[in-house]
């Protein structure tokens, strides 16, 4: 009950100069009447010490899945018209390895049938936009949380717990929102649940967020989802439950240089298949902080710390309170192009990690990873 009541009082929203027709910051697609494209190439070696498992078998990590070795991560293009007024579109494609974990339920990244290539289609969806209104409908990313699976929006290499484990990727359905003034924009909108382009149920997911430009230099957001969904994410059919999720995250410029940002996630499901095989509620929630230096115009570092609670087992199959640490040194050589080196320590209560020998598990993991990335 108060998770819905803080739903339904959900607030404030990530401050721009002036608010442009994005649902979230970082979604730097220009607004032109004429059809633009952008994309960017990465490229990643990352070494782990444990396995990329959970005893449960569930991934440990995001996007760093690699063992020992190189990746491709993602070769994204996107497409898009987006004028200031009228109607729009936009279409965002990507080959990768990530686009096996990005890809909804309903929607095969295995086009190639190679384990560490597939193809997804996060984004695709015609937009209209009249005096402060912006309509949109098709496939969207998710209003929750504040890292995006765009390489080029993020201060790290590896994903946050939050971002694979709290949070939805994508969402089908339709959009409003209203840029109410320079500060302040409402948006409400309807879709057909978490990370699928299937109908999850009879009943759609509601989300919801108002936002607001409290200072220049400061600025949150809290937005909220509410809705059917099955007992578990993979599920086509079957029993469902009500899931809720409050997310929120903010960002402060504390100098021209330093900035600290935050996000914290609380989510229920009334009803859910657990690890221990009963179906039962469950509730996960972390919090997630960041702080970046920007030495000079070559030279950045991004340090996050996180602490995630789940404490049914429902999003990891681990009953654990799992904490991370992140270090990332970031360096741009040329323009156009970055490079990150990164190193990351896990933690949990319980010996969640599997070892690599399938031998036995720890309580820790550990990783190292060099990304290169090229935009265009």
């Amino acid at each position: 009950m108060r998770l819905r009541l803080l739903f339904l009082c959900a607030g404030l929203i990530y401050l721009t100069a002036g608010f442009a027709a994005t649902d979230k910051p970082g979604q730097n697609h220009p607004e032109t009447g004429e059809v633009s494209y952008s994309g960017y190439v990465d490229v990643s070696y990352n070494y782990l010490l444990r396995s990329n498992q959970f005893v449960s078998g569930e991934f440990n990590r995001v996007n760093d899945l690699a063992t020992n070795g190189f990746t491709l991560q993602q070769a994204a293009l996107t497409l898009s018209k987006r004028p200031t007024q009228g109607l729009g579109g936009l279409i965002n494609f990507i080959l990768g390895r990530d686009a096996n974990g990005i890809a909804p339920a309903g929607m095969n990244p295995d086009v190639f049938g190679a384990r560490d290539i597939g193809f997804a289609v996060p984004q695709a969806y015609l937009q209209y936009r009249y005096s402060t209104f912006v309509i949109k409908a098709g496939e969207m990313l998710s209003l929750a949380g504040l890292e995006q699976f765009d390489y080029t929006q993020d201060s790290n290499f590896s994903r946050s717990i939050l971002d694979g484990y709290a949070q939805a990727g994508t969402h089908m359905g339709i959009r409003v929102m209203d840029v109410v003034t320079d500060q302040l924009r409402l948006i409400v909108g309807v879709n057909n649940g978490w990370d699928t382009v299937r109908r999850a149920a009879d009943l759609d997911t509601v989300e919801m967020a108002v936002g607001y430009a409290v200072h220049p230099q400061f600025s949150v957001m809290v937005d909220g989802y509410a809705g059917e969904q099955h007992l578990t994410d993979n599920a086509e059919s079957g029993p469902t439950g009500k899931r809720y999720l409050l997310d929120w995250y903010g960002t402060w410029y504390i100098t021209e240089r330093m900035s600290l940002a935050a996000n914290y996630d609380y989510g229920i499901q009334t009803r859910a298949a657990l690890p221990n095989g009963s179906v039962a509620r469950a509730n996960w929630k972390g919090i997630a902080v960041y702080l970046n230096y920007l030495w000079n115009d070559k030279w950045r570092t991004s340090l996050r710390g996180e602490v995630f609670a789940d404490s049914d087992g429902y999003r990891t199959g681990v009953r654990q309170n799992w904490r991370e640490m992140t270090l990332t040194l970031a360096y741009v050589p040329l323009k156009n192009w970055l490079l990150r080196a990164e190193t990351r320590h896990d933690f949990s209560n319980v010996s969640a990690f599997k070892d690599k020998s399938d031998n036995g598990a720890r309580n820790n993991q550990q990783s190292y990873a060099i990304e290169a990335l090229f935009q265009f």
